[in-house]
């Protein structure tokens, strides 16, 4: 069943009114009809429930609300990917898949060995969104991921200690592994941060701060990875390991 995302100030006592883009792929795309069933996230009360459409408009779709439902797609643990700025659109395939397989939120990080520099930040964000949005609805997830503003290594040493462990992934590192670390959780833990390089990887300063500050230096085994297959690696096994 088709998933859509509303907040509460799209509901009125027991309907609900999807308006936006959501309507023309209601309406033309999966050619819904009064009487069809739809899935719908209330995102900022964090409640799902299944709708039977009443009436289709140009402009919206309203829906009555049939019975709320588990949203039971959301992973206990919540898992912030700090990724290094890829070249061309590395980083529209790391949201996409990121979101799939469970990530909390993502920020891009500018690095001293990034190529690209964001021009046009708030055009990129907003692709970014839009893309974590449509991977979230195909995926059946309860929120939309978000996408968050550049920020540079710094900000991420100021950001660690509003996690439970950061970990980095760094391709010098020879002893302390990804299993070896992720043994180290136990069940209290609620937020991991995963710092991630660009494509030259990260730079050996970047990695000294980032490890003063309390960060987990982590290697991900003998053979170097590409920058957009880190956070795939890495997320797929935090799923594997704490995912209920």
């Amino acid at each position: 069943m088709p998933k859509f995302f509303v907040t509460s100030k799209q509901l009125k006592e027991k309907d609900v009114i999807i308006q936006g883009e959501d309507v023309n792929h209601i309406k033309n795309v999966l050619r819904k009809k009064a009487g069809d069933l739809l899935n719908i996230s209330i995102t900022d009360i964090k409640k799902d429930c299944v709708v039977e459409i009443e009436t289709l408009t140009e402009q919206k779709v309203i829906c009555k609300i049939k019975e709320y439902t588990d949203a039971n797609t959301e992973p206990s643990i919540k898992v912030t990917i700090f990724q290094g700025l890829p070249k061309s659109d590395k980083m529209e395939l790391i949201i996409q898949k990121a979101v799939e397989l469970g990530v909390y939120d993502i920020y891009p990080v500018n690095m001293e060995r990034c190529i690209v520099k964001l021009k046009d930040k708030e055009k990129k964000l907003s692709r970014w969104q839009k893309i974590s949005e449509v991977a979230s609805k195909q995926s059946g997830r309860s929120i939309i991921p978000e996408i968050k503003s550049c920020i540079e290594i710094k900000d991420i040493c100021n950001f660690i200690s509003q996690y439970d462990k950061i970990i980095v992934a760094y391709e010098e590192e020879k002893q302390n592994t990804l299993k070896l670390e992720l043994k180290k959780i136990n069940s209290d833990i609620k937020k991991i941060g995963i710092v991630i390089g660009p494509e030259g990887g990260i730079d050996k300063k970047e990695i000294e701060s980032l490890k003063r500050s309390g960060a987990n230096i982590v290697t991900l085994g003998n053979r170097i990875l590409r920058t957009e297959t880190v956070a795939l690696n890495i997320l797929s096994c935090i799923m594997y390991e704490f995912e209920q």
